[in-house]
């Protein structure tokens, strides 16, 4: 017995020495490099048992304070480099782009989840280009952005009569509002309740994929072999989870598409940005079918798992602000009154002359971006940049969260103040825009960033012309004042609250059932 004892223990020894020697070599090689300032790591961890589960943003925020704008970190075997500050992300990022413009390998989330032929977790590649340039072409283009508008009108209207037949269901009127533009876009399909099969299709892949890992926060990202475990063993409950959400993804990236598809078929297809990729397959030589059903489904759905959440996180960001700063909405309501004399709702031709409503936007992504840490970018080769090396295959994580809450850049950043991007000429300030950095920076910023500008800024242009905003009350008629406090995870919003929502007078009503019936 005792023989078969001191061979294991002969066998742990070596293997032990083994990974010692190993790590010392490791180590020694990261010594020999000048790597930014960082907090102290544990072998094998690195500084992972340093992150939180929730909130991580504020984290690695503190530690951008303590430590500087770039700061160097170790994620079990890789690399990271976190960065806290704008223009150190925009030169690495956009003036870098060639270095920093690729994705890490997200196992959970590709492999796993079935996200794979989403644009947001490609390498950067011919594959990344041809979709970059299918979703830049369908809605970045002026032409695009402007034959957008009368969907915005009528949306925008019949978010108006919802709310005003059921302001309590606010957050339900948004999520129909931001999914109903996009589904139109992207499929030809007008949500007409929130009972749309295809609605609640999109609504949970999305809701389950982030509730379940954000990309690079789970264990087998950063050990892929993790993947093979068996579904029956201790610790697998994530395979088993992924598994169920890869359900839902395919059902969302499939069943839209095949309505699509069907309807070209009969004749019977809304111009959509599917229904003309299909038609471009369908004329051009395509060398792989199957490869192309499955690049135009993922363009699909990523344009829809993308826009919705992160408009429907400001939305309900906007209606928290102004419970919270009656104020501000007082000021935001008079600056449009005197555009519009209150005789007619405001439009895309108003904007121009509602600068301290553009403040209002822009204080809004800024006290509180809704995707706090973006994905993490990778350097595809070693570089060096301000005296520091940045290894080959780090991770390049900008932390949004912490760039809108500087203090030297935003003072007093937990108080929501539009003023602070309004000149003393009562000019807007484009010196220090959130929007460059709750977009994304480089090859990777969002290309639907300017449609979702503007349906944003006309819904709320509209909610404020039309709607009175305030706190809502107890069963004794006292006022409930909701938290600033908002979700943890890829995307962040509001915590559940309750406010009131009526329409400013009669005439206003009138207003919205006269346009409502113009855009119907």
């Amino acid at each position: 017995m005792l023989f078969p004892f001191l061979i294991q223990a002969f066998l742990t020894v070596i293997l032990l020495g083994l990974f010692c020697h190993l790590a010392y070599r490791k180590w020694a090689g990261r010594r020999a490099l000048r790597l930014p300032p960082g907090p102290l790591q544990l072998p094998i961890l690195g500084n992972v048992h340093q992150l939180p589960q929730d909130y991580q943003e504020k984290t690695l925020a503190r530690w951008g304070r303590q430590y500087g704008d770039i700061v160097f970190a170790q994620l079990f075997r890789t690399p990271a480099v976190i960065i806290s500050s704008v223009s150190v992300a925009k030169d690495l990022m956009e003036k870098r782009s060639a270095n920093y413009s690729s994705r890490p390998h997200f196992v959970l989330q590709t492999e796993l989840m079935g996200w794979d032929s989403a644009i947001t977790h490609m390498p950067y590649n011919d594959r990344f280009r041809k979709h970059r340039k299918w979703i830049q072409d369908a809605i970045q283009s002026k032409s695009a952005l402007l034959s957008f508008r009368s969907l915005q009108y009528r949306e925008t209207y019949t978010f108006l009569t919802s709310i005003t037949e059921s302001p309590d269901e606010f957050m339900s009127h948004i999520r129909r509002f931001a999914a109903a533009l996009i589904m139109e876009i992207t499929y030809g399909h007008t949500i007409t309740s929130l009972n749309d099969q295809f609605l609640r299709i999109a609504e949970r892949a999305t809701t389950e994929t982030v509730a379940n890992g954000s990309p690079g926060s789970m264990l087998v990202d950063f050990f892929p072999i993790l993947k093979h475990m068996p579904l029956w063993m201790p610790g697998a409950g994530f395979l088993r989870r992924a598994a169920q959400v890869k359900y839902h993804v395919r059902r969302m990236l499939d069943k839209p598409y095949d309505l699509v598809k069907n309807r070209l078929a009969t004749g019977t297809a809304s111009p959509s940005f599917t229904s003309a990729l299909l038609e471009q397959a369908s004329r051009g030589n395509v060398s792989n079918p199957e490869e192309e059903e499955e690049d135009i489904k993922g363009a699909a759905g990523v344009l829809f798992a993308a826009g919705s959440d992160t408009t429907v996180s400001v939305l309900s960001t906007f209606l928290l602000a102004m419970v919270l700063h009656p104020e501000v909405y007082q000021k935001a309501q008079t600056e449009i009154h005197q555009v519009t004399g209150g005789t007619r709702l405001p439009g895309f031709e108003d904007r121009e002359q509602l600068p301290y409503l553009a403040c209002v936007l822009k204080e809004l992504l800024r006290w509180h971006c809704p995707v706090p840490l973006g994905i993490p970018h990778l350097a595809s080769v070693s570089d060096e940049y301000s005296g520091y090396d940045i290894p080959q295959g780090s991770l390049i994580i900008p932390n949004i969260w912490a760039m809108t809450q500087r203090t030297d850049v935003f003072p007093d950043p937990s108080t929501f103040r539009p003023e602070r991007f309004m000149e003393p000429g009562g000019q807007v300030t484009d010196s220090i825009d959130p929007a460059n950095m709750v977009f994304g920076f480089g090859r990777r910023v969002c290309p639907g960033q300017d449609f979702a500008d503007a349906s944003i800024w006309l819904l709320i242009a509209n909610m404020v012309a039309t709607m009175d905003i305030s706190r809502a009350q107890d069963t004794r008629g006292n006022d409930i004042t909701p938290s600033a406090s908002f979700t943890s995870g890829f995307v962040s919003h509001p915590k559940p609250f309750k406010c009131r929502i009526s329409p400013r007078s009669a005439s206003v009503i009138k207003l919205i059932s006269d346009m409502s019936t113009i855009h119907a």
